[in-house]
């Protein structure tokens, strides 16, 4: 468990069952907003996948998924999803989604190796989105437009939920700020990845961090983990940058701090895939069948990415702990501790 936060003199503004109708309207306003903004349609998508085929999400390559056997299938092992990053990007590829046009999903995960704190739960829910585009569109100024629609939903969603419940206040900035891992490192040499984060946010109120998996040029350190297999992180985005990918980040004015609401990014080329795979000498994955579709052009150029559902309420809502919006497991020091700090728990 890492450092719970408890905000002092924290009351929520909304009681729990006006928390619970809150919920439900702020997951139907904005996943109707996303899907009008980049072309949505929604789509089932699984609970677990099996083992051994490369489609489950490899996160940053040391999250160990929950697995079990199937009894009627030879006790092959199946595991739960961690995200549907590249079983989406499969999924464009049987409906034949034209360029431009894409698919959503609620993604239900569980992350057994989680450092449980405000922001983070074993279980996990987000809306996986996934859009089919041309190799003209994988650049970064297709990524930045994407990140203004996605933004935009946001912001209406927020006007939405303040008026009907006006006790919560909008605090949201007009536009997301656009900056560079690179130059975030450079700006803040001394401070820790999370610490510059929450320069950012504190400065602009909405940043989109660009750029997020590769090695950065003063540290030789990557600024966060992505696997090799679905963002692209390598590929040059202007002259002096890398990185077709990145994390949305707004600040939290409950915890004063940065809060990532999203990872997406332009999905990885043959090119870039190959690439990827060996600087993190995984070149391994290209006899897993995900990886052979895409080397042998099954699967479409995409972008796409996921919108944490529980950290979108938790925002709108300004509540200091994920737990006050889903239920879940947490330690008994951290039910004891909310509890005397008046974070009333699901």
């Amino acid at each position: 468990m890492t450092a719970l936060q408890c905000p002092i003199g924290y009351r929520p503004l909304l009681d729990e069952l006006t928390t619970e109708k809150a919920i439900r309207k702020i997951k139907d306003m904005f996943q109707n907003n996303l899907a009008f903004e980049l072309n949505l349609q929604r789509v089932t998508a699984p609970l677990f996948v099996m083992s051994g085929t490369g489609i489950n999400d490899d996160l940053n390559g040391i999250e160990r998924p929950v697995s079990f056997p199937i009894k009627d299938m030879n006790d092959n092992r199946a595991e739960i999803v961690h995200s549907l990053a590249k079983w989406k990007r499969m999924k464009l590829a049987k409906l034949g989604c034209e360029p431009d046009t894409g698919i959503y999903t609620d993604m239900n995960a569980i992350r057994a190796d989680e450092e449980l704190d405000n922001l983070h739960s074993l279980y996990v829910d987000q809306w996986d989105w996934e859009k089919t585009i041309t190799e003209e569109l994988r650049t970064l100024d297709y990524l930045k437009e994407t990140v203004r629609k996605i933004y935009y939903a946001m912001r209406r969603t927020e006007a939405f939920v303040c008026s009907d419940y006006p006790v919560l206040k909008p605090f949201l900035p007009e536009y997301v700020e656009f900056i560079h891992t690179e130059d975030l490192e450079a700006e803040y040499p001394t401070l820790t990845p999370s610490q510059r984060e929450t320069k950012a946010v504190k400065k602009h109120g909405a940043v989109f961090l660009i750029g997020i998996g590769a090695d950065l040029p003063l540290s030789g350190q990557r600024h966060d983990g992505r696997a090799p297999d679905y963002d692209d992180w390598s590929t040059p985005s202007d002259d002096r940058h890398v990185g077709l990918n990145g994390d949305l980040l707004l600040y939290n004015p409950v915890l004063k701090r940065s809060f990532e609401i999203s990872s997406m990014g332009i999905r990885v080329d043959q090119a870039a895939l190959l690439k990827q795979l060996t600087l993190r000498n995984e070149e391994s994955r290209l006899e897993l069948q995900f990886h052979k579709m895409l080397m042998n052009g099954e699967l479409p150029l995409s972008i796409g990415g996921g919108i944490g559902q529980s950290r979108l309420c938790m925002l709108f809502l300004q509540k200091a702990h994920i737990g006050e919006i889903q239920a879940s497991i947490w330690p008994e020091q951290m039910i004891e501790t909310c509890r005397e700090n008046r974070i009333p728990l699901l």
